[in-house]
């Protein structure tokens, strides 16, 4: 084959894979908008319900939740609560129980220390912005909280939080994406040693997916995947392809791992590591 050649099909392996992620992460942009069109203020009976889908021998994804979690500016309207006595340690739960009712996981309490407690509203998560009037409820919650134990508050400006929140949103928003791959034409295997993706049986294979956002190292759990994929199809006679079942490459699948590394750098730079405490609070 000549350079010319060689040059036209790898880009060609670059352009379908590029086509891959836009696809993606176009499903992905659409569905966060779905989700907010349609969420309501009413438990929905169908779409609360916990998903149960079968797996190959990994265990549920735990889902991310507030509690223990330490506020953090970068995602969370953070406000400073201080008394001339100092806070008392815990702070009595008879304070803080109806802001944790009302905000649920998005409502976190700080630990007590040199008698200052920090609580916050975490603003961004894959639900979305916190709107304006939910932070304005939150800071009253919070006022009234430190009324009622005898401190001062100190808050940052509510809109400059505002305007960084939906800001650090748009790149999560384009971070978050699940790469799937599917394995057909082989038997669904009895067990896969998997940590850091998801195995699903499928009707002509297996599929193995990831959640970018949720995976610590996330290009190298990508490589791991991408290799029990290929094993599996050269195991049974499959084939490796994309969810529009074209065929995928090593060339393909390489140029996937390469671009999976430009996303965990960009969330790196805002802060939010893929897999760390904060980004599975983020991707919740």
């Amino acid at each position: 084959m000549t350079d010319f050649h060689l040059g036209l099909l790898v880009v060609g392996v670059l352009a379908v894979a590029g086509v891959l992620f836009y696809n993606r992460l176009q499903e992905r942009r659409v569905r966060r908008a779905a989700e907010r069109a349609f969420r309501s203020g009413h438990a929905d009976a169908l779409l609360d319900e916990p998903r149960r889908e079968p797996t190959l021998g990994l265990p549920p994804r735990p889902e991310a939740h507030a509690d223990g979690a330490i506020p953090d500016p970068k995602v969370d309207y953070v406000m400073v609560l201080s008394a001339p006595k100092g806070i008392p340690a815990p702070l009595p739960r008879e304070h803080w129980a109806p802001i944790a009712l009302r905000f649920a996981r998005r409502a976190l309490l700080g630990p007590v220390e040199d008698g200052k407690v920090r609580v916050a509203l975490q603003l961004v998560s894959r639900d979305g912005v916190a709107s304006e009037a939910e932070l304005l409820e939150f800071r009253a919650a919070a006022e009234t909280l430190a009324a009622r134990i005898g401190a001062s508050i100190a808050a940052p400006e509510m809109r400059a939080a505002l305007e960084a929140a939906r800001e650090l949103d748009r790149i999560c928003a384009e971070a978050d994406i699940q790469v799937a791959l599917h394995v057909v034409g082989i038997a669904p295997p009895a067990g896969i040693e998997a940590s850091a993706f998801r195995v699903e049986p499928r009707d002509d294979g297996v599929t193995l997916s990831l959640d970018v956002g949720r995976t610590a190292d996330p290009g190298r759990a990508y490589q791991g995947m991408a290799r029990a994929a290929v094993q599996l199809a050269a195991s049974g006679g499959g084939r490796v392809v994309d969810d529009n079942g074209a065929t995928l490459d090593e060339r393909a699948l390489a140029a996937i791992g390469a671009q999976l590394e430009a996303i965990r750098a960009m969330l790196a730079e805002r802060g939010v590591e893929p897999g760390s405490p904060l980004a599975l609070r983020v991707f919740s």
